[in-house]
């Protein structure tokens, strides 16, 4: 990469013009940890402008005339120039446009070959009006939302957003002057991971959004929840209006300004669809997903083109799935685990993966591949419950899938993160050598430990220097998490922290789920309520969080926003909360000054060369798997080993003889001035991939899919082709 940022080939940028030398990292606590910041974090560039706008003319008199020539009173005498009003208008509009043109024509001025990998252009030719709707701002612009609010952007680190209304997917922005613009290539190794988690949007979760299940009494899980909304008549209207308020681009553009450069985002599979019929309950009745299906979509898409507007990378995760992979209420349904268990393990695996193919088919396309560069293809399956074998061959079944659809090497759809089930880092090394471009996903927390973890952190921090704050957490973290981390970059390749948070304990309203008591005991009202607080609990929670980071070295926090209970009109789970911590002073103005916090602890960590094989990102060898590798993994359907061994041979399974479903893509739409003069695609990037999705076999008397581990297996009709019984 360049020292200098050049997106568009057209020359060094000015060293004057704001943008500064350009992404090295300095900062990487597994390469080489630095004392101080990059002097580049102090770039900003100018406020909001019209590239285009004819360059205003120099006025070395009244815009009205002479004085004498409307007065009629003697002429009074003369202020020196530098003193008078129109001198510092002038002044300014040509300092302005000295910044503003050169800005534009290095930087933002569209090379749709750079600015955006595809969309291809309906007319060659910008026209002056597209050209001069294009809007980009730094610190102290003022940014105007679809509704026509504003709001003000506060960037101090470089970064800067870019609006481009002829073409949506515009992706010369950056959040900071140490993270590439999306349109450069991302250096794994290199440029490090700063992101957070909007958790609780598309997937709500009752500790993070505790007013939407307050208000429906009874609901534990989005199941629930929708079950309830449902019966009132109110489903759509409740969570549309959740999608739509919850996370705004204030939100986006603030994570910007937090000096982070990536979004972690979940999503449902209901967001492309949900099912009538899953299978009938132990009472004789047909059950259906209740789910709110095909709606949050656009909302998604919404959220993705915040990212871009303000440079941000997008991890998409894809978080429940059929039968829910661990049982827990962010599976969709709180409860049993039937994905790859019990008799409906097999067929909620083969409908799960026409959602992977769905979403990377989408993802992949030019439009979107530079913005979201991470395809989560799981959240979480629980191994302990499943085994290692089934998800091991789950996921070379569901890599081998994406790989077909984008191509192997680097440039060719996302990278595939792949959870670690909870098991061991260790336990990863060396899965599926020769992979291209595969991560593998950690989210370590303490507050699930099942401790009740009440040892203070407004004491001295173990190992520092008698002034930090902290007890024994940040050591800890540096100790639980340095090590494994660089070590799995060094034997398994990428590795991500794609969760962690400053909970110390699982203290907060519905952390551990509605109803359930806390593991640290029932007096939990002080981590409950930030605003009671010392000074030095907020720096020993701080300093946590450092050490966290630091010993990651790539990582999402879980999360950006808690909302407020409606009981209290407080957040009750404010360990939780990036947003509420930077405001109340106990996360990181800038997180690279979590640099070299676990070595001020005395916890060397490992450190990593941040070198990877090449066929790790993307380079030569890469999709070229040893056979031994694919060998030591079970052959697809894996065998379950909470089936009986005389029953596997006729699980329950659905027929591939079903219409695939697309995701449509985003919706432009022509301004007053404007309109978009390129492609949106069509959703499906692979005009090859043909292959009917799954759907169930008529007459098979399927137990319900989401509640099936005691149920009977079917004893015929239930297998496709030409193994199905007679």
């Amino acid at each position: 990469m360049s020292s200098h940022f050049d997106p568009y080939g057209q020359g060094q940028f000015p060293q004057d013009v704001a943008g500064g030398s350009q992404a090295t990292l300095h900062a990487s606590p597994y390469i080489h940890p630095e004392s101080s910041l990059p002097k580049e974090s102090l770039t900003s560039i100018p406020r909001e402008f019209a590239p285009l706008l004819d360059a205003p003319a120099h006025y070395d008199r009244s815009p009205l005339g002479k004085e004498g020539d409307y007065l009629a009173e003697p002429k009074r005498q003369r202020r020196p120039f530098y003193k008078t009003l129109w001198f510092w208008i002038v002044l300014i509009v040509v300092v302005a446009a000295a910044v503003v043109i050169p800005l534009y024509f290095l930087v933002i001025k569209p090379k749709h070959k750079d600015s955006t990998s595809g969309g291809s252009s309906s007319n060659s030719t910008n026209t002056a009006a597209a050209q001069a709707a294009i809007r980009i701002g730094g610190d102290g612009s003022i940014v105007t939302k679809e509704d026509g609010t504003t709001f003000l952007y506060n960037n101090s680190f470089g970064g800067y957003w870019v609006s481009n209304p002829a073409n949506p997917f515009d992706n010369s922005a950056r959040p900071n002057s140490w993270t590439p613009p999306l349109n450069e290539s991302w250096k794994w190794g290199q440029d490090r991971i700063n992101g957070v988690n909007i958790g609780g949007l598309f997937v709500p979760e009752p500790f993070i959004v505790p007013a939407l299940f307050e208000a429906n009494p009874g609901a534990v899980d989005e199941w629930t929840l929708s079950t309830i909304l449902a019966s009132k008549g109110q489903l759509q209207e409740v969570m549309e209006n959740h999608y739509d308020t919850f996370i705004t681009e204030e939100d986006i553009a603030q994570i910007a300004g937090a000096g982070l450069n990536w979004i972690r985002v979940p999503i449902p599979f209901w967001a492309i669809e949900t099912w009538s019929n899953v299978g009938v309950d132990g009472q004789g009745q047909t059950v259906a997903e209740p789910f709110l299906a095909r709606t949050c979509w656009k909302y998604i898409l919404r959220l993705i083109g915040w990212a871009r507007k303000y440079g941000l990378r997008v991890l998409l995760d894809l978080h429940t799935i059929p039968g829910s992979q661990n049982g827990y209420n962010h599976s969709g349904k709180l409860g049993s685990l039937n994905w790859l268990n019990g008799p409906m393990g097999l067929a909620n695996a083969e409908r799960s993966l026409d959602y992977i193919r769905t979403i990377a088919e989408f993802i992949s396309q030019p439009e979107y591949k530079d913005v979201v560069q991470i395809f989560g293809i799981l959240n979480e399956p629980f191994m302990g419950t499943i085994g290692r074998p089934p998800i091991e061959s789950f996921y070379l079944r569901a890599y081998e899938m994406v790989r077909s659809i984008t191509g192997t090497g680097e440039g060719n759809g996302p990278m595939i993160s792949f959870h670690d089930g909870f098991d061991s880092l260790t336990n990863w090394a060396n899965f599926l050598p020769g992979a291209d471009r595969i991560i593998i996903d950690d989210h370590p927390y303490f507050a699930f430990d099942g401790q009740a973890n009440r040892e203070p952190v407004n004491v001295t921090a173990d190992g520092a220097n008698g002034t930090m704050m902290g007890g024994k957490w940040p050591k800890q973290a540096c100790n639980a998490w340095g090590a494994s981390m660089n070590n799995s970059r060094k034997n398994f390749g990428i590795t991500v922290a794609g969760e962690f948070s400053n909970a110390i304990n699982d203290c907060g309203l519905w952390v551990v789920g509605v109803g359930v008591d806390a593991h640290y005991g029932p007096d939990c009202g002080y981590w409950m309520d930030a605003s009671q607080w010392s000074d030095a609990n907020k720096q020993g929670l701080l300093n946590f969080a450092l050490a966290s980071m630091d010993a990651l070295g790539d990582f999402f926090f879980w999360t950006w926003k808690i909302g407020e209970s409606s009981t209290t009109n407080t957040v009750q789970a404010p360990l939780w909360s990036y947003k509420l911590g930077l405001e109340g002073g106990w996360m990181p103005k800038d997180p690279r000054t979590a640099s070299g916090m676990c070595a001020s602890l005395g916890v060397a960590g490992q450190p990593f060369d941040g070198n990877f094989q090449p066929w790790q990102t993307g380079g030569p060898g890469a999709g070229t798997i040893a056979s031994a590798a694919t060998a030591s993994v079970q052959p697809w359907p894996p065998v379950f080993s909470h089936v009986p061994t005389e029953s596997a041979s006729i699980l329950p399974q659905y027929t591939s003889t079903g219409t695939v479903v697309t995701l449509p893509p985003q919706s432009m739409t022509a301004s007053a001035s404007v309109t978009p003069t390129v492609s949106a695609g069509n959703g499906w990037f692979d005009a090859q991939d043909t292959a009917p999705a799954v759907t169930p076999i008529s007459g098979c008397a399927y137990p319900n899919a989401w509640d099936a581990i005691n149920a009977q297996i079917p004893l015929s009709g239930c297998l496709p082709g030409p193994t199905a019984a007679a």
